[in-house]
């Protein structure tokens, strides 16, 4: 493919937020008829330059130019009038209505202020054989998978004479025939000369579909590429990057005991556990006193795979053993009447209750497998928060204050003293350290050491392999929804022999080396 000018570039742009650079000097480039991936851990970036491209946001600095004419848009409609078009990975559809209603929605044709249905329905459906869809536009959404409400939203953004096609994550609830059905689609747009950018964390998919792709770290541009130019090992080496130097101090962190586990009971074995769009079917065995990690990028499946074993989300296949007897989880509740505790990544909307005081919050757990007519005695209460902040060094050691008045480090210690004043058997524990100082997190590590130590099982998940290393015995691979592969951590001499590379490799490669 010949090179073609850009139709859309981005140039040196800049955004900040009160105390955070969330893009400093970023470049973009669309050229039309080529799909062009954004790649990039959480926190990158990545939705902040859509957003800013869409004019969401202003920009601090930098440049926007489309077709060769400068631009800032003041919103995504203004940006859509000018033929960038973004579909989200939530379609923002009626699914009541029919497909040519939602294909048109807000631009019915009209005359005398009726709107023409016969027409509507024509042109819907000329639209949609353009993208080599065959569909009954009378029919409601609704009664159509996901994966062509996708193509419907895609279809709806196009009819403006989209020059720009943005894709926020189209395949993260597509099964394989779904994506590459959506795939044809992108590739009839391509042959359009419709500059698509897509947005995912699917690298074989995106290894399949874009043309070139952007990197970016921590709010900077990593660099561009030709897909065929980049292998997937150095993709992942760029993502992820080696930018660690903040925790150095504690590479002695934890114990070197962790290396040397004599495994206990198995407390939890689950065989071709899976569900559906979530995950795919897994087998996992976590012992007594085993600390097992979770590695792979954002999207691989790793908080799904958590959420499943809790019984936070239903499996469609396989089975659970507790102690060797098998157990259907129905629930959470469930989960924990059989000592499993879950900390999720999502301490605002899924852990601390900001309006709550540390006191309330920390015996939330508890008190709900007690059941709320047998209310805890405020005096015990006292007892057991009192202890608990003595014991992770909650900050200020207030029990009467809100949780939303504290850092985030002391509100992640508050939810994980609410899992653990239960004493559950296995604790749940995901992405504990995100979004911490490096003080809180040393102190989190070594709880989480230390909790092992003590008997506890803990199934740790973390976007940093280092601190996944650094923590876990075993370490299971995920890539793509899958469990490719299970690291033996161990070493009779103390050492792991499982070094960061090599979870890249197999990350990129889906298999170790």
């Amino acid at each position: 493919m010949g090179e073609r000018p850009p139709v859309l570039e981005m140039t040196g742009i800049r955004k900040t937020f009160p105390g955070v650079v969330a893009l400093d000097g970023v470049d973009l480039r669309l050229r039309p008829g080529e799909v062009h991936a954004l790649m990039g851990e959480n926190g990158a970036g990545k939705s902040t330059l859509i957003k800013v491209l869409t004019g969401v946001y202003g920009i601090d600095g930098g440049e926007i130019t489309l077709s060769g004419t400068p631009v800032r848009f003041g919103g995504p409609l203004q940006a859509q009038q000018a033929g960038v078009s973004t579909v989200y990975q939530e379609v923002n559809l009626c699914t009541n209505l029919s497909v040519a209603e939602n294909v048109f929605i807000g631009r019915e044709p009209r005359s005398f202020g009726r709107i023409r249905w016969g027409e509507m329905r024509r042109r819907a459906g000329e639209l949609l054989d353009r993208l080599d869809l065959d569909l009954d536009v009378a029919a409601p959404l609704g009664t159509y998978s996901l994966a062509i409400q996708q193509m419907v939203a895609i279809a709806r953004a196009i009819d403006i004479d989209a020059k720009v096609l943005i894709l926020d994550e189209p395949t993260s609830s597509l099964d394989a025939s779904e994506v590459a059905q959506l795939f044809a689609v992108l590739r009839r747009l391509k042959g359009d000369g419709v500059a698509i950018l897509f947005v995912s964390h699917f690298l074989d998919q995106v290894y399949e579909i874009a043309d070139r792709m952007t990197v970016l770290r921590n709010g900077r541009l990593v660099g561009e590429w030709r897909t065929a130019e980049l292998s997937q090992v150095q993709l992942v080496t760029r993502m992820i990057g080696k930018e660690l130097e903040a925790l150095e101090e504690l590479e002695e962190q934890p114990r070197e005991s962790a290396r040397e586990l004599e495994r206990g009971q198995p407390i939890i074995r689950a065989e071709g556990l899976g569900r559906t769009g979530a995950i795919a079917p897994f087998d996992l065995t976590i012992h007594q006193g085993e600390v097992v990690g979770l590695a792979g990028l954002l999207g691989s499946g790793r908080t799904e795979l958590a959420r499943l074993l809790f019984g936070a989300d239903r499996p469609d296949t396989g089975k659970v053993e507790i102690d060797g007897t098998a157990i259907t989880l129905r629930g959470p509740r469930t989960a924990m009447a059989k000592g499993l505790a879950f900390s999720s990544e999502n301490r605002r909307t899924e852990g601390v209750v900001g309006e709550l005081t540390v006191r309330e919050n920390i015996i939330l757990a508890l008190q709900a497998t007690r059941g709320w007519t047998r209310p805890i005695p405020r005096r015990r209460q006292d007892e057991l928060v009192d202890k608990y902040i003595k014991a992770m060094d909650i900050r200020p050691a207030d029990p009467e204050m809100q949780v939303r008045n504290l850092s985030g480090g002391n509100q992640q210690k508050v939810l994980l003293a609410r899992w653990l004043i239960t004493e559950p058997r296995l604790l749940i524990i995901d992405e504990p350290t995100r979004g911490i100082d490096v003080g809180a997190k040393a102190e989190i590590q070594r709880l989480i050491a230390e909790l092992a130590d003590g008997g506890m099982a803990v199934l740790f998940v973390s976007a940093e392999l280092e601190e996944v290393l650094r923590l876990s015995h075993k370490i299971e691979v995920l890539r793509d929804r899958h469990l490719v592969e299970e690291l033996d951590n161990t070493a009779d001499d103390g050492t792991g022999r499982v070094d960061a590379d090599r979870i890249m490799r197999t990350i990129a490669s889906g298999a170790t080396s």
